[in-house]
């Protein structure tokens, strides 16, 4: 077969500041997904986008390109047949704590919102919903089309893994960027998470986009260009699209790990859990019932009196799961203390996920198994007043050798000041909103 370009051209028109022409890009990942184009030619090609960049037209004719490199999803059915009053998702850049998913879709669910909510799992300190979700007894991810259609008539929310015909150029340069430093490019990450997006066939999507240390956005800046870019994405084909810059400079709740995030989202679906994972769950809830058309429901009430609670347990038992079943818990356990009185000004969100992830909630490598007890449980949040002595982060693990590797990430994560600044019950969860 003869190709229509040289992929050497095209690295060396974005290595030297180029803009890259649609049918090149449709081209290139065409012939990179089909293996015309080598690894190491996707390698200096990806560099090259991080380094210098793309324009919004390129993003655009990138993210079309990796969509047409694999199937679309449709939901329509669903409303045309009345079984469901629309389609929302929601998406996050990954953090740390960050279970919003688990109580987010049976939530919307409750007024009658289908939500389709393909999910990942972790890889290094950012956690993966499907390794929480699998720490039920009985739960499973792989779902069929069917299946999931059926689930989301019949229940109105499903989590499960993404097919593997859904942009499969991008889950095959995902990899590459992942070993090759090129995963923190705008350009390239908004593409990413917008193509499987796109083709999940969804209504509307809610973003959140994660900012401080815990996320690959460090500064608002970079998390408004990232949010900014995606929303025109999504807008531009046809999805009602909105981002929230959320704050993920320390662990969201008080749990971070499989299981024990898992039992915090029962708590918040039980009227109770952490105040700032409750706060934006009822945020992310009240933007994807808005853009369904849904503006005078209150999410927090269905929280309180038990309707979401009902979406849940029938959502894990359709996938198979005991949502009465108990969760697993490590076997192995220590304490981290305050070393002085005074006020947690700090807990860093990245060194607690890093801690996690050596207590084997995470993974290193896509094949690496995890625990589905093993995690951190914090006891103090930033404003909170502690004494010497005072526990401020229970370490879990299967495995006690893996503590020694989770306290060196630990060092510096907490910082302890004689005097109190502002109240934590003062910081914004929610920063700002993209639209």
């Amino acid at each position: 077969m003869t190709e229509k370009f040289d992929a050497v051209d095209v690295i060396r028109t974005k290595r030297d500041g180029g803009a890259l022409p649609p049918e090149q890009i449709a081209w290139v990942l065409d012939a990179y997904t089909r293996g015309a184009v080598a690894e190491e030619q996707m390698s200096a090609l990806a560099m090259a986008i991080f380094l210098r960049g793309m324009d919004r037209e390129e993003i655009a004719a990138w993210t079309r390109a990796m969509i047409a490199s694999g199937e679309r999803m449709d939901f329509s059915a669903l409303v045309e047949s009345g079984a469901r009053s629309a389609t929302a998702d929601k998406h996050s850049t990954g953090g740390v704590g960050d279970k919003i998913t688990l109580p987010l879709a049976p939530l919307v669910a409750v007024y009658g919102v289908a939500v389709p909510q393909l999910s990942g799992r972790g890889l290094g300190h950012t956690g993966g919903t499907l390794d929480k979700l699998e720490s039920v007894p009985g739960w499973r991810a792989a779902l069929s089309t069917e299946e999931m259609l059926a689930q989301l008539r019949d229940v109105g929310a499903v989590i499960c893994a993404a097919g593997s015909g859904l942009a499969p150029a991008d889950k095959k340069l995902y990899a590459l960027r992942d070993v090759t430093g090129t995963v923190e490019s705008i350009p390239l990450i908004a593409s990413s998470i917008m193509s499987k997006k796109i083709a999940e066939g969804t209504q509307s999507l809610v973003l959140d986009v994660k900012v401080g240390s815990g996320a690959f956005m460090k500064d608002l800046a970079s998390a408004r260009e990232l949010a900014r870019t995606m929303v025109d994405l999504g807008t531009g084909a046809g999805v009602t699209t909105t981002a929230l810059l959320t704050d993920m400079s320390t662990p969201l709740g008080l749990a971070v790990g499989n299981a024990v995030e898992v039992q915090e989202s029962v708590d918040v679906l039980a009227g109770g859990g952490p105040a700032d994972v409750v706060e934006l769950t009822v945020a992310l809830a009240a933007e994807m019932l808005a853009a369904s058309g849904i503006t005078d429901a209150d999410p927090a009430e269905a929280l309180r009196d038990g309707r979401a609670m009902d979406v849940w347990r029938a959502m894990i038992a359709a996938q198979g799961g005991d949502p009465d079943a108990p969760l697993p818990r490590a076997r192995e356990s220590e304490t981290v203390v305050a070393e002085a009185d005074g006020v947690l000004t700090e807990l860093d969100a990245y060194r607690v996920g890093v801690a996690s992830w050596r207590l084997g909630a995470g993974r290193a490598r896509r094949e690496d198994p995890v625990q589905a007890g093993a995690g951190v449980l914090l006891h103090a949040k930033p404003g909170d007043t502690v004494r010497a002595g005072q526990p401020l982060l229970t370490l879990l693990t299967d495995t006690p050798e893996r503590f020694a590797r989770a306290r060196e990430a630990l060092e510096g994560a907490a910082v302890v000041a004689p005097e109190a600044p502002a109240s934590g019950a003062d910081r914004a969860v929610v920063l700002e909103t993209v639209r």
